[in-house]
This record gives structure tokens, sequence and C-alpha cells, in this order.
């Protein structure tokens, strides 16, 4: 295995076959990583260039390496998501627009990334790949630097670019100049136009273990031991959940979870729409799906209770669980954890958030009718 993949936490499958393309030297044009969000894939992309050029010059490569690292030009040129400046045109350049402000955000937002690749870029009304940033790419392309060696087009969350931008990008996918690796990000493959698809050699990432996950908010977040523990045990394969679990205050949500449990069980119907508030009010709806988990994971750890398990998730609070099989022996965890799972698909689309509480309450609360 190359020295530089290795370094990649997990993705032994997607290391695999990156490590066989250098060993090859033939090198596909463009890449699509695909995977859940938060799995170390635009950390993959900056660690495949960087071995990429390794193996090209091992001799003299760790300039480059060092560049790629911090995402500049011209070894590689970073696109993600920017706001849209006032008075902006498609014609203006990228940031030409933007205001002081904006721009120190950006930079800073960048810096971050550099330091630590599993940073995720966030700037305020930056909600789409612009095209201005996909068509800046033909004049990078245009640019002479033939003793740069390769050069590497990183677009994360690639899913972000809407129809005008993807048309644009095929444009420069089609005929790109020798040693130059276009390689997409993305969680959300099925927004991407079939035409770009069929350009890339896609490579598929695994959710993260526990103890990758804990490895990552160690040792590049550095968040305490015993929080980061928790954290990743109830991120579901991500480093961005666990971050969010972290911000959020893990503790203190599984024990909303478990009090929104027991209302909605009890048919307490005002008491259930209250906890629930308190949760999303703080972080809006970005805690909804990491609730509809926790809940799942609950659910989960009722089933293990069956079987006489002895780790739970909820290790805390096991009398919750001998409580519900108890009154609940014959409800079908499998049948009202896939209804949950559903709600994560509506917040995904928009819906209205007092919707979505009704239907997240009024689905635990028809256990009760169940039994009934």
């Amino acid at each position: 295995m190359n020295l530089v993949l290795d370094k990649i936490p997990g993705q032994q499958r997607a290391k695999n076959i990156l490590n066989n393309f250098l060993l090859s030297g033939n090198i596909p044009h463009a890449f699509l990583f695909s995977g859940i969000e938060g799995i170390g894939k635009d950390n993959a992309a900056i660690k495949f260039a960087q071995a990429l050029v390794t193996v090209e010059n091992k001799n003299d490569s760790e300039k480059k390496v060092r560049m790629i690292e911090q995402l500049s030009e011209p070894p590689v040129k970073f696109i993600f998501s920017l706001p849209r400046g006032k008075n902006e045109t498609d014609a203006s350049t990228p940031m030409e627009k933007l205001n002081s402000d904006e721009l120190k955000m950006i930079l800073d937002q960048i810096e971050n990334k550099a330091i630590n690749p599993f940073h995720k870029i966030s700037i305020p009304k930056a909600n789409s790949i612009k095209i201005n940033s996909i068509r800046d790419i033909k004049k990078f392309l245009t640019l002479n630097y033939e003793e740069v060696g390769y050069r590497f087009i990183i677009i994360s969350d690639a899913h972000l670019m809407n129809e005008e931008a993807q048309n644009a990008l095929l444009k420069s996918l089609e005929e790109p100049p020798d040693k130059v690796i276009f390689i997409l990000t993305t969680s959300e493959i099925s927004k991407l136009r079939p035409t770009i698809l069929s350009r890339c050699w896609r490579v598929n990432f695994d959710p993260l273990s526990d103890e990758q996950i804990f490895f990552v908010l160690t040792n590049y977040f550095y968040i305490d031991d015993k929080v980061a523990r928790e954290a990743s045990t109830f991120a579901m394969g991500s480093i961005q959940t666990a971050i969010k679990l972290v911000d959020i205050g893990i503790q203190n949500l599984k024990d909303k979870t478990i009090s929104l449990l027991r209302y909605s069980f009890g048919r307490k119907f005002i008491s259930a729409f209250d906890e629930l508030n308190s949760i999303l009010s703080e972080q809006k709806l970005t805690a909804f799906p990491i609730l509809i988990n926790l809940i799942i994971i609950w659910l989960t750890d009722v089933q293990k209770y069956r079987l006489n398990f002895k780790y739970f998730y909820y290790n805390n609070h096991i009398t919750t669980l001998e409580k519900f099989d108890s009154k609940f022996p014959d409800i079908r965890l499998d049948v009202l954890s896939s209804k949950l799972d559903k709600l994560i698909n509506l917040q995904s689309g928009n819906i209205n958030s007092s919707l979505l509480s009704a239907n997240l309450i009024f689905e635990l609360s028809s256990v009760v009718l169940q039994k009934q």
C-alpha cells in the first residue's frame, strides 16, 4: 500500500482501488468518490493527489505535496459552494463581487480545510457550486504548467452544481489536457447527470467504524476522549454526524430522546411536542435526522434486550428498555424503524417542521394503538 494512501482512516476497499491505479500508472482522467456525508472523501481526494505526485517524481515532490495539502494552485484547484455576491452575473469571476467579510470567511475556511482535511467548509448562503466556479476551470486548464506535472481539480459536494454548472463541467471533462485529473466527491450521486457519471471512474466509500471515527475526532478535532467515544458510537459511520452530536451535546440529546419516547408512548402529546421543539429550536432541522437515528438505535437496543444481549448503546437507560418490552412485547420493531427512517427523506424534501414533528410523534404513539 502506498504510504500516503495508508494514512487515510479506514476505506480499505477504496484505498486498494486507488493503490492499484498508482501501481499500474494508468490513471483515469476523472474520478467520482461517492458515499454518505462525513466519511473522508475530500481527504482521500487530497491524499490520492499527493500520492500520485510522489509516485511521479519521488525526488522532487515535497513542495508539491505541501501545496496540495494547502489546496494551492497550480497543483490543485479546489472547488466548493460559494455565496452569490451583490450585482454578480454569470460573467463575474467566482469571488469578484463578494465583500471583504465574505472573502475573509472563505479564506479562513480554506485554511481550516488545509489544516484539517476532515473539516466541513461552511459558509452562510453558500447553497450551490456556481457556474462561475466551473467556468473558471477552463482558465485553469489553459495555463501552461508543464513543469508542475500532474494537476488536480477537486470538486467537493459536486451534487451542489445546478444543471447549467453540470453542463459547463461536461465540456471540460470531455477532453482534459494530459496529466489533469478531476476528482468529484458527493454524498448524493443521484443529483449528478448520467453524462457526468459516465465520464468518471466511480470509487465507493464506506461508513467508518466507531474506532475510525474516534481516531479522527481525537486526532484532527482534538475532542476529549470520553466525549469522542460516545459521539462515535452514535455517529452511524459519519464524522460529520459525530461532530454535530458533539456540538449539540450527545448526553443531553440522549436524555431528551428518552423523554420524547416516554411522552409519545404515553400519548402525552403536548409534552412530546414541547420536548421535540426544545431539541429542534436550537439546532433547527439539522438535528432532526440525528434524532431519528437516535430513536432507531434505541429500538435496536430493545431488540438486543429481547435477545438477551449484554451491551447496549443506551447503557444508562436500561429500565426504559425493560418497561417498553414489558408493555409492548409483540411490537414489530423493524416496521417502526422503517417508518421512522422514511421521515428522514421527508425532512430532506424541505417539509414544514411542525408537520415533521407531528409525523414523528404520530408514528411513535401508534405503538399504543397497535396494542389496543
